[in-house]
């Protein structure tokens, strides 16, 4: 099985809510999102390695110390991606941070790749994906794959809603892959959203892309 974790905590909770309400305007819900988002990171890199060290403080030489000196690749998912990265890169003391372009075919359900700003080689390199919604898993699945190909093996997503079914789909595709959610929804309605979700994520956080 995928390794999720799913928060359970009632500031979250609320939080969820407050991003589900149609009512919640853009400034808001990216605000929300970076709360949020920071509050999954510190829940989904509680084992990260550490390094033993010493610190002086102003009352004390060489204090006990831990350093976190494992850099990480965040990966945010455009566009919605980005509503979730600054929270991640402010929690993560070594990082670097490269784009992916995923978008949705709304007749095939598919994601089709359209930036891959990724380096060519990721041997050895710990990944962090940004993407609010695991909704069908396909998105995720190429994402992970991509990485993969690429020489990536340890590889964390983290998202703000995930839906049953698309947990499923990816649990069967890549079951390394660690998940962590603020909220597990049950089912995908007919054209394969979320539900009760909190609709497309993208423009609850930017407003609608320009026709």
């Amino acid at each position: 099985m995928t390794q999720l974790h799913v928060v359970d905590h009632p500031l979250i909770a609320d939080a969820i809510r407050q991003l589900r309400d149609e009512r919640t305007p853009n400034a808001d819900f990216l605000r929300l999102a970076g709360e949020i988002t920071r509050y999954l990171a510190y829940e989904a890199f509680r084992t990260v390695p550490v390094v033993q060290t010493t610190v002086d403080t102003p009352v004390m030489k060489n204090a006990p110390a831990v350093r976190v000196e494992r850099e990480y690749l965040i990966v945010p998912i455009l566009r919605a991606g980005l509503g979730m990265s600054p929270a991640v890169q402010a929690v993560l003391p070594r990082h670097r941070v490269c784009l992916m372009g995923l978008r949705r075919n709304e007749e095939t359900l598919q994601p089709d790749l359209y930036l891959d700003g990724l380096p060519d080689r990721l041997d050895g390199v710990s990944v962090v994906i940004c993407d609010p919604m695991l909704a069908t898993g396909g998105s995720l699945i190429a994402a992970i794959e991509l990485l993969k190909n690429r020489g990536a093996a340890d590889i964390t997503a983290l998202v703000l809603i995930a839906s049953q079914p698309g947990v499923d789909v990816v649990s069967g595709a890549h079951p390394d892959v660690r998940i962590a959610a603020a909220a597990l929804d049950p089912i995908l309605n007919d054209v394969g959203y979320i539900t009760p979700g909190l609709g497309d994520a993208g423009d609850r956080l930017f407003g609608p892309p320009a026709r």
